[in-house]
């Protein structure tokens, strides 16, 4: 039900074809009556960019990028198969500056990125509508009213007061691809008899367990028969106002929406009957979200349907950089590989978009809860500039409207790294706060989307915004601060709203296709590497800092002698170094309430930060992460002269039977003790284990008293299903570090056919780190992982065409320790 002055039972006529794209001089043209035909036209789509439309024609470089706010782009149809009559035109989005003609007459001036207009105009047939996106440089070049400080990342400085995204203007971290054009689409609306706009729709958990749909609405009908359905239930709607109609409609004992770590996203699908013809009103869910600050204040939990969710998962960029587009298909990819991975939040930073309707409604069926910054980031923005106020108030409005059934929106946020920006240069805290997020926001949310938590800002809520310790942070000392491994738990992180940014390798196939070129100096490699601007050093040097920590060798030495080792010990540290940070944040006795990692995707292909690659192929660290977020998992912290604890955790709403095993291995292979725990683990709950306890006896399990030469060098636990069953989860302890438990290990592989496709079995004589699967035309489900001696390990294959072959795949193993290869 997109558009408020038509929203159901409305013809909608999507105006996509038939466009020109024109460029001229900044204000050369007044009108489309002034460009000459002479002028280069060139064939648009709509949605789209100027970028988008230069690239299809071969006039645009997404790797070296020309300015695109230099110069008036005019986009040109006629509307020769649109009917004549009175109708709506609706502009969902026009980047940024737009006048929009209709037959040489303005009908529209729009200066934000971020709303919608919906303008009433009688069409004559065949007529011409032309729309000029104004040059934005001479904008931000103009002064503003003057700001109490200048962040570094975005340039220039004048766009904090304009509307628009600041992807492309953020040196360092993207490409500077500037977004101008029809990004979202234009439709040609056309009323029916009975007109039904204004719809509001609120999805209500209400303490019994009754789920309460509240639907109301205008018409122009002064007694209608209008219905609201949903299942076997209906509800007539009753005149409440002057046009206004309303129905509250109750299901009993209604199924909640879950996040899919937790449960079932289940999810409703409503009807609007109109004089007994049903127009379809969307799918919502009923679920209960709130905050638990704790008893001082400073803790940050969402309770979800009354029970305490971990969140994990990535910020969000965009599905392509060039097209910014907003369906379905483009969404799909990386959303399914987010929920596959074990994520359950995405959060939509503020310096990126909003997006579209179908972007929530995917996160909705996935069951993927969703952080929504509105886009305001970094800058002090006016507080007294009426026009931006009215922005603002236009931009809420609007983006709430969109996704008001949408139960997987679960945390509003006035923006992003405001107060850090403000707080790191030093400015008291009375200077952090402005009306837009402390006021505007919060009062427009409330009234739309009561049952979403609103905060002020990511982050804040300690001593200092970015403090970790108090409220939401975002989360670098692990990462960026290159702190030690330990410091994750010695921050006593609340919420990490970002964390753990790296400039995370692809899949060699990636690079051979996308990026052949020498890794680190090449300078188009480097041009991937993202950095923060005016700092000494990139996310490379961060990767390569952990590298050295976690297996003591010299990256520029490595790079030298023997690229493919240095490019596999990139790939699989900076997973190794997310798994080990998660597994202190999820153990039992953590203060961590969730962490999302910077980011989900890739901008360009390359080592950026995306855990997926930008052709939507997850990268190595994507699989780990997939381990880390396991709803059912066991996790393994080296508590010292307290010895190593085991901690397993069930995240499910069942009760489960599982066997729990430890076993220290010498030389990967001899076992040196081992020991087990048959479990019955209630659904939400989490049991912790010292070794010891396990093995029935003390042991040096951590190597932290050094009784004499280390006994082993890596300890493995399992979590099985019982009598021998499948493991469900394993984790890995390396006493010694990981560079002492390399081992030349011989990996045996055999092929077998699943009913849904292909699935290898992997066994090894001893343990061996980061085994690397690859197999032409498929991708494993699992990667990078490693494997003990004792268990086969069985790995599905997923058909990258989309249907598997009935020929037997080939490929081969290769694995970190060991120089080995099995060939299949």
């Amino acid at each position: 039900m997109r558009g408020r002055l038509a929203s159901v039972g409305a013809e909608e006529t999507l105006l996509a074809e038939g466009w020109n794209l024109v460029l001229t001089e900044p204000g050369a043209c007044a009108t489309p009556h002034d460009i000459p035909l002479s002028a280069q036209f060139i064939a648009a789509e709509v949605p789209g960019t100027v970028a988008a439309a230069l690239e299809k024609a071969g006039q645009f470089d997404r790797d070296n990028p020309e300015p695109l706010d230099t110069r008036d782009a005019w986009y040109l149809c006629r509307l020769f198969d649109v009917q004549p009559g009175d109708a709506i035109l609706r502009f969902e989005g026009l980047a940024t500056l737009c006048h929009v003609f209709l037959n040489g007459q303005e009908i529209l001036s729009s200066e934000s990125m971020f709303t919608m207009h919906e303008i009433p105009v009688t069409l004559s047939g065949g007529d011409e509508l032309a729309l000029c996106f104004r040059a934005l440089a001479p904008r931000l070049a103009e002064p503003g009213p003057r700001a109490r400080w200048r962040p570094q990342m975005i340039t220039p400085q004048g766009l904090k007061n304009v509307r628009t995204t600041l992807l492309g203007r953020m040196p360092g971290w993207c490409p500077e691809i500037h977004a101008v054009g029809p990004w979202r689409p234009i439709t040609v609306v056309r009323r029916d008899v009975v007109s039904i706009d204004n719809v509001s729709v609120r999805g209500v958990l209400e303490a019994d367990g009754t789920g309460r749909l509240s639907v109301s609405l205008h018409t122009n009908v002064d007694n209608p028969d209008i219905v609201l359905r949903c299942g076997d239930i209906q509800q007539a709607f009753e005149k409440v106002g002057e046009k206004h109609h309303s129905a509250i409609l109750r299901l009993e004992n209604v199924d909640l929406w879950w996040p899919h770590t937790h449960g079932v996203p289940q999810l409703y699908d409503f009807s609007i009957v109109i004089d007994g013809v049903e127009h379809h009103g969307g799918r919502t869910g009923f679920r209960r979200i709130d905050v638990d600050r704790g008893s001082g204040g400073d803790d940050f939990a969402l309770v979800v349907n009354g029970e305490r969710v971990f969140c994990r998962g990535a910020v969000w960029t965009t599905a392509d950089i060039v097209r910014l587009p907003g369906g379905k298909a483009d969404y799909e990819p990386f959303l399914r590989l987010a929920a596959e991975a074990g994520m359950n939040m995405i959060r939509v930073g503020g310096t990126m978009a909003y997006e579209t309707p179908a972007f929530f409604q995917l996160c909705d069926e996935l069951g993927l809860l969703v952080w929504q910054d509105f886009m305001f980031a970094n800058f002090d923005y006016p507080k007294n500039d009426k026009a931006l106020t009215a922005h603002v108030h236009a931009e809420v409005e609007e983006f709430l409207h969109a996704v008001q059934g949408c139960p997987s929106v679960a945390v509003l946020c006035g923006g992003s790294e405001i107060y850090q920006q403000a707080a790191m240069l030093g400015l008291p805290r009375e200077y952090w706060a402005g009306p837009i997020t402390e006021e505007i926001i919060p009062a427009i949310a409330g009234r739309i989307r009561p049952d979403v938590p609103y905060v002020v800002n990511s982050p804040s809520g300690g001593a200092m915004p970015f403090s970790p310790d108090a409220g939401i942070t975002h989360y670098y000392g692990v990462g960026a601060y290159m702190r030690p491994l330990d410091d994750a738990r010695r921050a006593n992180v609340r919420f990490a709203a970002e964390s753990l940014a790296f400039a995370q390798v692809p899949q060699q196939r990636t690079l051979q296709r996308y990026l052949d070129v020498p890794p680190v100096h090449s300078p188009l490699w480097k041009s991937r590497v993202p950095r923060d601007r005016g700092a000494s050093w990139d996310f490379e040097d961060v990767r390569d800092f952990y590298l050295t920590e976690l297996y003591g060798e010299d990256p520029a030495r490595l790079r030298r002698e023997d690229r493919d080792r240095y490019l596999d010990l990139s790939r699989v540290v900076t997973g190794e170094v997310a798994e080990a940070t998660f597994a202190e944040w999820r153990r039992s006795g953590s203060t961590c309430n969730g962490a999302l990692v910077w980011t989900l995707q890739d901008l360009m292909p390359g080592p950026g930060w995306g855990v997926i690659d930008s052709t939507a192929e997850p990268k190595p660290v994507w699989y780990a992460l997939r381990r880390a977020f396991r709803p059912v998992q066991v996790v393994v912290t080296d508590e010292g002269t307290n010895g190593l604890d085991v901690h397993v955790l069930n995240e499910t709403e069942h009760t489960l039977q599982l066997d729990l095993e430890l076993v220290c291995l010498r030389h990967g292979r001899q076992h040196v003790v081992s020991g087990g725990r048959i479990l019955t683990l209630a659904p939400r709950s989490s049991e912790t284990f010292a070794a010891t306890d396990l093995f029935g006896a003390f042991f040096d399990t951590t190597y932290a008293f050094r009784f004499g030469p280390p006994s082993h060098d890596v300890t493995v636990a399992r979590l099985r299903l019982p009598d021998g069953g499948p493991v469900v989860a394993d984790a890995f302890h390396f006493p010694l570090g990981r560079a002492k438990a390399f081992h030349y290990a011989e990996i045996q592989v055999s092929a077998m056919r699943q009913d849904d496709g292909w699935a290898l079995d992997l066994s090894t004589d001893r343990f061996t780190q980061s085994v690397h699967v690859s197999v032409d035309g498929y991708r494993p489900d699992d990667d990078w992982f490693h494997l003990a001696p004792g268990a086969a390990k069985r790995v599905r294959l997923l058909p990258l065409s989309g249907s598997a072959d009935k020929k037997a795949p080939s490929g081969q193993i290769t694995s970190l320790g060991s120089s080995r290869t099995a060939l299949f």
